[in-house]
């Protein structure tokens, strides 16, 4: 074991790690389960001695690390994916977003778009080899650490060692710490009837021995309880959840038909509960591989009877689908939508399906809409939208016309709405004067 001495001559405090930051530049954070919380207190501390440090970022889970003015104004969010540590800080302007399709950005910073100067990640103790795994969080991290001049790891018996693409070893840290405590949950809360109904449409449009890609909440976990009675099911997905480990465990899911990674659950990262992270832990079954491969459409398309599932705020008349932002306001990102659907739409007997509720606010507002909100980011467009499905059912748009297209949307809305969306689409010109047509499912 001759990396033993490296690692006890790399060990040293949160404190003396972050000094070896620069006072200004760029830096990369794992984040999601990952997050580095004990190197990003010691950062925060540092604060008032930087410049103007920017923290690359994706999915940065609970409160924001940089929320006082007195740190914000040192340390500066630049979110590839805005979650809720930072969705405030970026409406008010302290904080950066920077769109990008997930399977994008391992090539911000391999290409020096992005140069980094160091960064900074949580990861299982190292092997008999020497090797640590990335855990929950691959993503972009290979991407980072090999633009990056340094590395500084804070290491976690609690985190699960992980396989696939997912191991560096310990000869790249520059400086590590030690640390144990549980890692960053997203607990579950079961899903409503209108979520319930939703799964029930969705799970209709997948077959046995479908390769599926599921996000996580109350609609994902509703459709895969419509699947007790599928056999071999496969996952490639970005995100694992505790939703794919309870199909995992019931059998449906086996990967035996899939196209590529036989017998694989596929992702890039997983985020859930800890009973999630301690199934994950040295599991052949699962492996985690950088976002520019789990994420890259032709990879995605390589699965036979690929189905990806994903949410959006509000679609348009026309198939339009608004899934990042709330008029304005930045809520999320890109991230794998439009790779999955793309990719999705290319596999043979493919499926990309947008599933959202009908309505929000207690159904005070149709989430079917004439128009999308002024300012409102089109994630998915009206040319790459296949299935857009409600609790009211399924409309499939693609190879329809405009009209056809507000007609079969209007027939899944809330039905409070819908003669109101039929006269703005009067009004558009879209639809004719008079009852909608048969053809609207």
């Amino acid at each position: 074991m001759s990396w033993l001495r490296a690692y006890h001559d790399r060990r040293t405090t949160a404190a003396d790690a972050v000094a070896l930051l620069p006072g200004d530049g760029r830096i990369y954070v794992g984040a999601n389960g990952a997050k580095p919380k004990t190197l990003l207190q010691a950062l925060t501390q540092r604060a008032s001695s930087l410049g103007r440090l920017e923290v690359v970022h994706v999915l940065l889970m609970g409160e924001d690390p940089f929320g006082p003015l007195e740190i914000s104004e040192h340390l500066r969010h630049n979110s590839l994916f805005v979650g809720s540590a930072d969705r405030q800080a970026v409406a008010e302007g302290r904080a950066d977003h920077t769109p990008v399709h997930l399977h994008d950005i391992p090539r911000l910073f391999s290409s020096g778009r992005l140069p980094l100067d160091a960064v900074m990640i949580q990861t299982s103790p190292p092997d008999e080899h020497g090797f640590l795994s990335l855990g929950v969080e691959c993503l972009a991290t290979m991407a980072a650490l090999s633009a990056a001049g340094k590395l500084i790891v804070e290491i976690n018996p609690q985190m699960p060692r992980t396989l696939g693409d997912c191991f560096v070893h310990l000869s790249r840290v520059t400086k590590l710490i030690e640390v144990d405590h549980p890692l960053t949950e997203l607990p579950r809360h079961g899903f409503t009837d209108v979520e319930r109904r939703i799964g029930a449409h969705v799970a209709g449009l997948v077959e046995d021995g479908a390769t599926l890609q599921l996000g996580i909440g109350g609609i994902p976990d509703a459709i895969l309880s419509f699947l007790g009675d599928r056999r071999d099911l496969g996952i490639h997905t970005e995100m694992i959840s505790d939703g794919i480990l309870d199909v995992v465990e019931a059998g449906v899911v086996t990967g035996a038909r899939k196209s590529l990674h036989k017998g694989r659950v596929v992702g890039t990262f997983a985020l859930g509960t800890q009973r999630l992270y301690a199934y994950l832990d040295n599991n052949p079954m699962f492996e985690l591989h950088p976002c520019d491969y789990t994420n890259n459409p032709y990879v995605i398309s390589s699965n036979d009877n690929m189905v990806a599932v994903n949410s959006a705020i509000e679609v348009d008349l026309t198939g339009q689908v608004c899934a990042d932002s709330i008029g304005t306001r930045i809520f999320s990102g890109f991230g794998g939508q439009l790779d999955f659907v793309r990719g999705a739409r290319r596999s043979k007997n493919g499926k990309a399906i947008i599933a959202l509720p009908s309505a929000a606010k207690e159904g005070k507002v149709s989430r079917i809409v004439p128009l999308l909100q002024p300012g409102a980011g089109v994630v998915t467009t009206r040319a790459d939208v296949q299935y857009v499905v409600t609790e009211h059912g399924v409309a499939d748009l693609f190879g329809r016309t405009l009209r056809e297209r507000a007609e079969a949307l209007i027939a899944i809305a809330h039905p409070d709405f819908r003669e109101e969306l039929q006269e703005a689409a009067r009004e558009r010109r879209i639809l004719e004067p008079g009852p909608l047509s048969s053809r609207s499912r």
